[in-house]
């Protein structure tokens, strides 16, 4: 069983409009822009990076906004739900807010005890408030108290026809079952970071998830460092995964693979961070290029949409 894995890094979607994802991020839900950037694959189109004051590892909710791209369809094989933490007894405090932000598909329930606030994203994605004990400083810098601010991530919740294998791959990666119902376990990675929970939900009757913009791109988890994500990538070869090599994101390295259920796993390292190029004070202010697409700047700076901030 591995031990370098520390919980999450970070969950990224897909979304047709830049800028009312920006918005939804920024003003709905108070986290920071840390980054402005783009797809490495695709720099049309842009990558933009939200979370606490310096993009912690845990915190941050990434964003592929290709636009116009048509909405997904939910089902099996993919994340449903990404979950953030806050602060308990807030549930009402961000009803109220939500509701002043017409915010489509608020509900509530309780999952092991924890109170959620359940809501849609611009395009349909689904999220979760969780009440929970968290002691990790949020961002206010938008607007949101720091009494009911989003601390971070608490986990996600993986939709599969079968959980088995998934629930396998999750105990050898580090995660131990936390609770258990017939259709819902969760697994927690223990002495990691606060982003330490996956639900894993057996839906044996739902067709098949077709990715699409209010979709999870993919997961990643986080290790400490490159020394530590070549002891994984290893790990997960010896077990027959076809793993990527190291791929370098600027602002982390990244390893690839697909896990059973269909949901592409990722492994980061929390190094070098997001002020690497940047100022924490001024984290996501300027659009910042990999090098390799430096040379597009001007053209760039031109054709991609303004974010109205």
């Amino acid at each position: 069983m591995l031990k370098q894995i520390k919980g999450l890094h970070h969950v990224t979607s897909l979304a047709r409009d830049a800028r009312e994802n920006n918005a939804f991020f920024t003003n709905v839900l108070g986290l920071r822009r840390v980054k402005k950037t783009v797809n490495f694959d695709a720099p049309d189109v842009y990558h933009l990076y939200y979370g606490d004051e310096a993009g912690t590892p845990g915190t941050v909710m990434t964003y592929f906004p290709f636009p116009m791209a048509g909405r997904g369809r939910k089902g099996t094989g993919e994340v449903g739900r990404t979950t953030f933490a806050i602060p308990k007894g807030t549930s009402q405090a961000w009803l109220d807010r939500l509701a002043t932000f017409e915010v489509a598909g608020v509900s509530t329930d309780t999952r092991f005890g924890d109170k959620r606030v359940l809501f849609d994203g611009p395009d349909g994605d689904g999220f979760a408030l969780v009440e929970r004990d968290d002691d990790r400083m949020p961002w206010t810098g938008n607007g949101v108290a720091e009494d009911i601010a989003i601390r971070g991530f608490h986990g996600v919740d993986i939709r599969l026809r079968d959980d088995a294998a998934t629930c396998e791959l999750l105990g050898f990666m580090g995660y131990e079952v936390a609770d258990k119902t017939d259709d819902l376990t969760r697994m927690i990675v223990p002495g990691g970071n606060a982003a330490n929970t996956i639900d894993l939900e057996a839906m044996p009757n739902a067709p098949r998830a077709d990715q699409g913009a209010g979709s999870v791109h993919h997961i990643a988890f986080a290790v400490d460092n490159r020394a530590r994500q070549l002891e994984v990538r290893e790990a997960l070869l010896d077990t027959g995964y076809q793993v990527t090599p190291v791929i370098d994101r600027d602002y982390f390295y990244a390893i690839y693979f697909r896990s059973p259920g269909g949901v592409l796993f990722e492994v980061a390292t929390n190094e070098p961070g997001f002020d690497r190029d940047e100022d924490t004070a001024n984290l996501g202010q300027n659009l910042k290029l990999p090098s390799q697409h430096e040379h597009l700047r001007s053209r760039l700076e031109s054709t991609l949409e303004p974010l109205g901030d």
